[in-house]
């Protein structure tokens, strides 16, 4: 009998260790009445407290209000860097990652990704007039985001160049102004954002330098078709009806801090 209840208690165990991604996302979601985005909560315009209503609001955090709107559940925003989006994705803390996440091959291995719903391409801050070529980068320090796509990205543009990972783009940013870096690099829209909120502006410039292409995904478990189905015809149905441009022309439009050209469309080829 000891040797049949320790036999129950294992396999108990073993079932509640089981991968998340077993489970129904959407059902369960719809169950509770919540939605848990990750959101980043330092990162303009994506992801950022706001001064005046102390609550995080953004270009992602937009898109997945939308999403739980369209479910007719509340959304809970908790604030992921990164590094820690996946792990805590997987781990299930949150049910979808809104964090300015390039969908990439060695990604797609961990998690599923949405139709891309931001598209963009990794650049470069530096001070004015001191960037015209990737030969100007060559063995310079030049600084990014700890598990983003920029580290590897740039180390393949510039092999020579020491590159400095922080935890999130601030911490970067502030190593350039302490002239500990001769560039920050990463995405241009985010670049563009953190360029807007800085006090010295114009002291710096985003140079015509593409190393890359970066469509931004939401990412969510393994195996959860119904709930990445469910997310991919929000995302068409906002591009249908204009909900996703006004996002956009609200955080990167001609009258934004951080304006941009919206050269794509959300659409199931991406």
């Amino acid at each position: 009998m000891q040797n049949y209840k320790h036999c129950i208690a294992a396999f108990t165990l073993a079932l509640l260790s089981l991968p998340l991604a077993q489970a129904d996302t959407l059902a369960n979601i719809k169950a509770k009445g919540v939605l848990v985005a990750g959101v980043k909560d330092s990162l303009p315009p994506f992801g950022y407290v706001d001064a005046q209503t102390r609550s995080i609001v953004g270009y992602d955090v937009d898109f997945v209000r939308a999403i739980a709107a369209k479910l007719g559940v509340k959304l809970e925003l908790k604030p992921v860097t990164s590094a820690n989006r996946i792990p805590q994705l997987v781990s299930g803390n949150i049910d979808i990652i809104a964090a300015t996440m390039t969908k990439s091959p060695e990604r797609a291995q961990q998690i599923d990704f949405s139709h891309a719903y931001f598209l963009t391409g990794q650049k470069f801050i530096a001070p004015k007039g001191t960037l015209r070529s990737l030969k100007d980068l060559e063995g310079k320090r030049i600084a990014t985001a700890k598990g983003s796509t920029s580290e590897q990205n740039v180390k393949r543009a510039v092999p020579s160049a020491t590159v400095l990972s922080f935890d999130d783009y601030p911490q970067a940013f502030l190593a350039l102004r302490q002239r500990r870096v001769t560039a920050i690099t990463t995405d241009e829209a985010i670049l563009a954002g953190i360029l807007a909120k800085a006090p010295d502006k114009t002291a710096y410039e985003i140079p015509a330098l593409r190393i890359s292409d970066e469509p931004y995904g939401l990412g969510m478990r393994k195996g959860e078709t119904a709930w990445v189905a469910f997310v991919n015809q929000t995302l068409l149905d906002m591009e249908k009806s204009g909900e996703a441009k006004r996002i956009f022309d609200k955080w990167f439009g001609p009258q934004s801090d951080a304006p941009i050209k919206r050269d794509f469309v959300i659409s199931a080829a991406r």
